[in-house]
């Protein structure tokens, strides 16, 4: 399908969508790593936040203390404790949060040290007037909030990647402006030797639910891209981009490259999108055109003609629809429901890999 122009943007399209309040069937929504992790316990993410939301507790806070089991769980790659960490072997980590009903939100990019970090962007949304901290400054934030502190956020399977990482050393992160155009790099090989998994090198943990009275929230959690500049912040970090919520429409997450994320703030277009009456795939695959059409640079699109790097959105209506939608074949989501936990493909529209 082509859109033109006005449709594209969204100009002269049908009145916007009015969401009247109904019942609705408690639900959670997470990547897929959100059902996979257990750190030792019985429940995963998608089942701790459901229960949660069941028994009665604010939406975003049975929906962090799920994310929390990945964060903490030192298998899980992506996220927390045990992250990929950036080109000097540090963990830094990004995430925010955003409650619906409270239209509160809050997030912290780059943090060092704190093995939860989604609880800190907690803290920024309810303790202070800012929506982002950012570096040592959130790690100084956290230490005054009486989060604890660690000297070392690897474990040793982070630390070996890593280390493999710089025997391969991946110039991608510092251009020559004479080679952009380049098309090979050392975390590419890793991802093709299968020693990481694609998934986890743009990592990230997306986790929205709805209760019974449609209230709306979502979190997310990143190690952000693996062996990144240090400093680097990702979308994770930033509303609108790697998150958004309207309690009035729903809640969108999104996995893969940041930085195109963060170029189109693709979250709140879909929000958008669907307030203007686009179903909320339809919506996600707008974005995805959105960030192809704006995507020109040589060395962000690979020989087919395609983007280069992963993008995904993860979208939860108000009235409880769900969709993910994504560039690449292979990505799948879970949802949590009264019928129990289920894992859904997410539709793409490009076939294969963006390495291939």
């Amino acid at each position: 399908m082509t859109l033109n122009r006005t449709e594209f943007l969204g100009v002269g399209s049908a009145a916007p969508a009015i969401l009247l309040g109904r019942p609705v069937k408690p639900i959670v929504l997470s990547t897929s790593n959100g059902n996979q992790f257990k750190n030792g316990g019985s429940q995963t993410c998608v089942e701790r936040a459901f229960d949660g939301i069941v028994r009665g507790e604010d939406v975003l806070d049975a929906l962090i203390a799920g994310v929390n089991i990945n964060e903490l769980d030192p298998l899980d790659d992506s996220v927390g404790y045990g992250g990929l960490p950036n080109a000097d072997g540090v963990v830094q980590l990004d995430s925010c949060c955003m409650h619906g009903p409270k239209r509160w939100a809050g997030g912290v990019g780059a943090i060092e040290g704190v093995k939860t970090p989604s609880l800190v962007s907690k803290a920024v949304m309810e303790r202070t007037d800012n929506h982002l901290l950012a570096g040592a400054g959130a790690q100084q934030f956290a230490r005054a909030v009486g989060f604890p502190i660690e000297a070392d956020l690897n474990t040793e399977h982070s630390r070996a990647l890593w280390l493999e990482w710089k025997r391969r050393i991946d110039p991608d992160h510092y251009l020559d402006p004479s080679k952009r155009d380049r098309i090979s790099s050392a975390a590419e090989s890793m991802i093709r030797d299968g020693l990481v998994d694609i998934q986890h090198y743009w990592g990230t943990i997306v986790c929205a639910g709805i209760n019974a009275a449609g209230d709306v929230c979502a979190v997310n959690s990143s190690s952000g891209l693996a062996w990144k500049i240090p400093g680097r912040t990702g979308d994770a970090a930033i509303l609108g981009a790697g998150l958004y919520v309207d309690n009035e429409i729903g809640a969108v997450g999104s996995t893969g490259r940041g930085e195109s994320n963060l170029y189109t703030s693709s979250s709140m277009y879909i929000i958008e999108r669907i307030r203007a009456g686009r179903s909320p795939k339809d919506a996600a695959i707008d974005a995805l055109r959105r960030v192809r059409a704006v995507t020109t640079d040589k060395r962000l699109i690979n020989s087919r003609g395609t983007p280069r790097f992963g993008l995904t959105f993860y979208v939860l209506s108000k009235s409880g629809e769900v969709a993910g939608a994504s560039f690449y074949s292979g990505g799948k989501f879970v949802v949590r429901d009264e019928d129990g936990t289920r894992t859904i493909t997410v539709d793409n529209i490009f076939p294969g890999q963006p390495f291939d």
